[in-house]
């Protein structure tokens, strides 16, 4: 009788190979919910179009800019405030819209000409303007790079606090070397003088310096600022 019963329960018991299962079964079982856990939420993501759809889809892509891309962005041009959007029109050139993004000689004339006498009256001449970056000024709306690198030089644009509810973004006029401390002078390329406040700024208030230009795109996020300043 031992003898049977050992040969039952001997047929009940499964085979194994090193211990695991020999039918995969078993296995997939555990596989298949966490698979179509993924597999729907992807699905709700990118497919599925009902209002809680975007809604989660827009604060997620919230999470990932604010706390991975700008921090990424930030470590890389060595800056707390990578991309910043022009708010006022104090960096305004005349001339077309094209001309401007594309730093076009004609539209820098039209600029020189009209601003071009407070410049040469602190000894800065038009040759030297030509060679400063962006040239041709930036837009309310324009996305603008910043980087920390670098020391910035007399015609380079700089973001930099002033004790206001935003930083300033104007370009330098002059440098000075105070007992030792490095200070700015700037001016908005559309103002007619310089502000109290950017007149003696100190290196420890510079935020970094503009390198690139991406036109209007900001208008998205000025767009936004707006509408719930309406409401």
């Amino acid at each position: 009788m031992a003898k049977e019963n050992k040969a039952v329960k001997s047929k009940q018991e499964p085979k194994t190979i090193l211990g695991k299962p020999r039918n995969s079964s078993q296995s997939s079982e555990f596989r298949g919910p966490e698979k179509n856990i993924f597999s729907r939420i992807w699905h709700f993501l990118w497919k599925e179009d009902s209002f809680l759809s975007w809604i989660v889809s827009l604060a997620l892509a919230f999470i990932i800019v604010k706390f991975i891309f700008f921090p990424l962005l930030s470590l890389v041009f060595a800056t707390s405030l990578p991309l910043v959007v022009v708010e006022s029109s104090s960096m305004h050139h005349p001339g077309s819209f094209v001309g401007n993004v594309m730093s076009l000689q004609d539209n820098f004339q039209l600029w020189w000409q009209e601003k071009g006498s407070w410049y040469t009256g602190r000894g800065i001449t038009e040759q030297e303007t030509e060679n400063w970056p962006l040239k041709t000024g930036l837009e309310i709306g324009d996305i603008v790079l910043v980087t920390g690198h670098g020391k910035p030089e007399i015609g380079d644009i700089i973001i930099f606090n002033a004790n206001q509810a935003h930083p300033i973004i104007h370009r330098i006029v002059n440098i000075e070397n105070i007992s030792g401390q490095t200070y700015y002078s700037t001016k908005g390329d559309n103002n007619e003088g310089q502000l109290i406040s950017e007149k003696e700024i100190p290196s420890n208030a510079l935020i970094g310096k503009a390198v690139l230009r991406i036109p209007k795109l900001g208008w998205l996020k000025l767009g936004f600022v707006k509408l719930f300043q309406a409401l």
